[in-house]
């Protein structure tokens, strides 16, 4: 834990310990000659002007520097085996997500690779890509599983998402989300039913116990979980108590933004195709939105309607979706550039998206997601006097230094 003193910021920061909805995601706290006193990695005080600086507290002078609260990916998939490179010329030369995942391509592929991977292979390949998520100001993200289908795979990649959490000098910290309903296990390719009973009855109980698993999420699309498949087992993991999250409406308008109202889910992501309906009920029930453009950019998909559902109400997250199929791409700079020129969003909204709504979507409001006394002393400091910097370097790092628990890891 670091205890550290930032003197002369110019702060930007989302306030609250909730989702930010609608115009209210426009609204942020600005403190010019801000300053910021990080105590045993907690936020300790902050303010406006000089503050006295204690000589046990490492001293940063963010004079014309911009500090944001630490970004947070709320989407990924950053534990997995192999990459499909292959499969991303297919789709370049027309073949679509679900005609690669129906000749065995897809999630099958990378379930293929990961059941092989080890346990040190995986957690290679996921601390790579965490050091490239510091470097471009990610603080926390989520992680899901998904990439085994079975009981020795998936709990193979909670425990490398453990093993990293639990290390003293982590650069981000990972919330892990089981998503064994991420496609139908090939065991129980005749009997998507049954592979429901085994995420019930085996995998929900087991990751419980060990407590692998902050969240349950399931892929709610046409040709892979039905609504009602959906929410049977999402009922499970809430009454369980985890925190329920959908992969919704990506590829068709399906009912899963409906299904994630009706159940007062965390968030339901990807919503390309979400309804208007599916969007005022998730308004109403407050349910974050959480959308994921690099995916759209990279499958050539429409966007999801990021503008409009601002407009109705929405509390809406911004998350790059990392994995090695359908997006591999953990690109912060390029999610901002595109959020905002391509969804429409202001700068202080998509700040917002990526920050406070973010931490919202997994459960983390009240330690992470805005500079607050009493929250984390997770930051990032822009190298330059103005957050419009981040759409503006458009696809490059305008990230000077990432600040984790007080401990500032790159300058």
């Amino acid at each position: 834990m670091g205890n550290l003193l930032i003197i002369n910021a110019h702060i930007f920061t989302p306030q609250g310990h909730a989702a930010r909805r609608g115009a209210e995601m426009n609204e942020l706290l600005e403190i010019p000659s801000g300053y910021i006193e990080i105590t045993d990695g907690v936020i300790t005080a902050v303010g406006q002007g000089t503050y006295e600086h204690k000589a046990t507290y490492t001293l940063v002078d963010a004079e014309g520097k911009v500090v944001l609260p630490g970004f947070v990916d709320s989407h990924t998939h950053l534990v997995f085996g192999g990459y499909r490179p292959d499969e991303f010329i297919w789709r370049m030369n027309g073949d679509s997500y679900m005609s690669i995942m129906e000749r065995g391509g897809g999630i099958y592929s990378t379930v293929r690779a990961t059941r092989e991977a080890s346990f040190d292979e995986l957690k290679a390949k996921a601390e790579w890509f965490i050091d490239a998520m510091s470097r471009m100001g990610v603080t926390t993200v989520e992680g899901k599983s998904g990439y085994g289908l079975d009981c020795f795979t998936e709990l193979k990649q909670l425990e490398v998402m453990r093993a990293i959490n639990e290390e003293a000098t982590r650069k981000v910290d990972i919330a892990t989300t089981y998503l064994g309903a991420h496609a139908v296990a090939p065991e129980f390719k005749e009997n998507p039913e049954g592979y429901i009973d085994f995420m019930i009855e085996k995998m929900l109980p087991l990751i419980g116990l060990r407590g692998l698993a902050e969240n349950c999420d399931v892929f709610c699309e046409k040709g892979v979980f039905t609504v009602e498949q959906s929410k049977r087992l999402l009922e499970v993991a809430q009454d369980m108590g985890f925190g329920i999250k959908l992969h919704a409406d990506e590829i068709v308008s399906f009912g899963g933004a409906e299904l994630a109202a009706k159940l007062h889910a965390r968030s339901a992501d990807h919503l390309l195709h979400a309804s208007d309906e599916g969007i005022k009920q998730m308004a109403e029930a407050g349910v974050v939105a959480t959308l994921l453009p690099l995916t759209a950019f990279t499958l050539r998909e429409p966007y999801a309607r990021g503008r409009y559902m601002i407009d109705q109400g929405c509390a809406v997250a911004l998350a790059t979706d990392l994995n090695p199929g359908s997006c591999c791409s953990g690109s912060i700079p390029l999610l901002f550039a595109v959020a905002c020129l391509y969804m429409h969003l202001s700068v202080e909204e998509a700040i917002t998206a990526l920050t406070l709504n973010g931490a919202a979507s997994l459960g983390k409001a009240d330690t992470i997601g805005s500079i607050e006394v009493g929250k984390l002393g997770d930051l990032v400091m822009l190298d330059c006097d103005t957050p419009n910097v981040l759409p503006y370097y458009t696809g490059m790092n305008s990230v000077q230094q990432t600040i984790k628990r007080g401990r500032v890891l790159q300058s």
